[in-house]
């Protein structure tokens, strides 16, 4: 299956796709077509282990790779997780379900594809003959840089640099980067926001001249964030694992299906989703939730993509984001492949700051989408009325999906059950928990941890009881227009 740029480049096999990780021409790779798959497939699908159900989905998207070394990759990606399902469906009152995300190593679901991303990084390399390192450049809006960290920690050929923004991920996010060990590894705090990190980072991949000094040095650069196939193609394998399994068990019928409800940021996850519907999955609304920074709400809503808008730091830190990546692949089907336009959207993104798409392209996205958000008060409100209701502890990105169901149900009146992706352990923001449920804490972070863990009964991941007393590692912090002396810094 070649892989197309989504500004216009040939295409390419999954391997070079990659390693390369973003196109020569700034576009991300999309895929040229998409398999068909039936109700017997999710039949058999049931029947395996979650690495034997993530091996099938990848020997289905990605050429160039057997599902015999897939299915090794997996079993060794996913054998740290601590819980045997890896992506367990939990069920909560009036047909809502809850794809847990969050059972590996950094308790984000991050970890769903970067335990994966480089086993299938170093093969790729190995496959179209690579011999440079492979230097890793990630943004982070906090889950994505420790996901990245551990998976490549110490991965022979490679390297990772992690930018985060200061002051813009939570306590424990922040400390699970800056206490990382490797001796690849590399975390920098970037004087920003998330978008400044990404934005820094995706024009480093378009300098020619970082990229001959990096060349220079003997690496060639590669993306872990969503705009890396390897970390998108891994995920579409969780909704079809979910989707098995509600079928399976009876809670869903094959004709009626599920939407799906997602705390979307950058986009790539919920896109994931969009890829699994595409390919026969029994999915049927994509509910889009965002936080404050509502710009994919008003998209969804008004066909209108503008960023030029009050930036929000809020309690779900991973989705304080503007400028959506991972959109540019769905534009691309939004624009039935037309390279042409795709380039022309995003240049307006970057001159003018907004585009707008066709009148028929808004019908065709919202008959598939819904888009809603839900400001800090719903999310606390979220987390305490699903802890009271169901007993479910929930992190403030889940809560904004469980926020944002209510309110499509009651906008639609929809009955169809619904699947809300929960992708971080509520312990990773205990401290914002807590105060949704009304619990008293002095101190850090980690007192919050302990007076959660007592209030609710539900133990705290050893991670995070770990995490206080390690040693701080990295404490480079640079200016978001010199992230590339940063890295360069970083090999000297």
């Amino acid at each position: 299956m070649p892989y197309l740029s989504t500004r216009g480049a040939e295409g390419v096999s999954a391997p070079e796709a990659i390693v390369r990780g973003i196109a020569p021409d700034g576009g991300l790779y999309v895929p040229a077509s998409l398999p068909a798959l039936t109700k017997a497939d999710f039949d058999a699908f049931a029947a395996l282990d979650y690495p034997a159900r993530a091996a099938r989905t990848l020997s289905w998207l990605l050429d160039g790779f057997s599902e015999k070394e897939l299915l090794a990759m997996a079993r060794a990606a996913y054998a740290r997780f601590d819980d045997p399902a890896v992506a367990p469906v939990k069920a909560l009152s009036g047909r809502r379900f809850v794809l847990e995300l969050f059972h590996g190593p950094t308790l984000a679901f991050k970890d769903m594809a970067l335990q994966m991303l480089p086993h299938l990084m170093t093969a790729a390399a190995r496959k179209t003959g690579e011999e440079r390192e492979i230097a890793i450049l990630t943004a982070t809006s906090g889950d994505t840089g420790k996901a990245a960290l551990e998976g490549f920690r110490d991965i022979a050929g490679t390297s990772v640099t992690v930018f985060y923004p200061q002051g813009g991920v939570s306590a424990v996010q922040e400390k699970q980067m800056v206490t990382s060990q490797g001796r690849n590894v590399h975390v920098v705090a970037v004087k920003g926001n998330f978008d400044d990190a990404q934005t820094g980072v995706k024009a480093l991949f378009a300098d020619a001249d970082f990229r001959r000094e990096m060349n220079a040095l003997g690496k060639t650069l590669s993306s872990a964030n969503s705009i890396n196939l390897g970390r998108l193609a891994p995920q579409v394998a969780y909704y079809l694992s979910a989707c098995a399994d509600l079928l399976s068990r009876g809670e869903i019928a094959w004709e009626e299906g599920v939407n799906v409800c997602v705390p979307t940021g950058n986009f790539g996850n919920i896109l994931a989703a969009w890829y699994a519907r595409r390919m026969g999955a029994p999915i049927r609304r994509l509910i889009c939730a965002s936080n404050r920074n509502d710009v994919l709400t008003d998209f969804i809503r008004t066909g209108v993509y503008d960023r030029r808008r009050d930036f929000h730091k809020t309690i779900s830190p991973s989705m304080d984001i503007l400028i959506s990546s991972n959109l540019e692949r769905y534009l691309w089907e939004l624009a039935e492949g037309d390279c042409a336009q795709v380039h022309a959207w995003m240049e307006q993104l970057k001159t003018e700051g907004a585009y707008a798409v066709s009148e028929s392209a808004k019908a065709r996205m919202r008959a598939c989408f819904f888009g809603g958000f839900a400001d800090d008060k719903a999310t606390a409100a979220s987390i305490a009325r699903v802890w009271r209701q169901d007993g479910y502890l929930s992190d403030p990105h889940t809560a904004v999906a469980l926020a944002v169901l209510e309110d499509y149900r009651h906008d639609s009146g929809d009955p169809t059950p619904i699947l809300a992706v929960s992708t971080a352990s509520p312990y990773k923001f205990s401290a914002d928990v807590a105060a949704a449920l009304g619990v008293s804490v002095s101190g850090d972070a980690f007192d919050a941890a302990r007076a959660l863990e007592d209030h609710t009964g539900v133990p705290a991941p050893r991670a995070v009881k770990e995490l206080k007393t390690l040693p701080v590692l990295h404490t480079r912090v640079c200016e978001k227009g010199r992230m590339g002396e940063a890295v360069l810094r970083g090999f000297a």
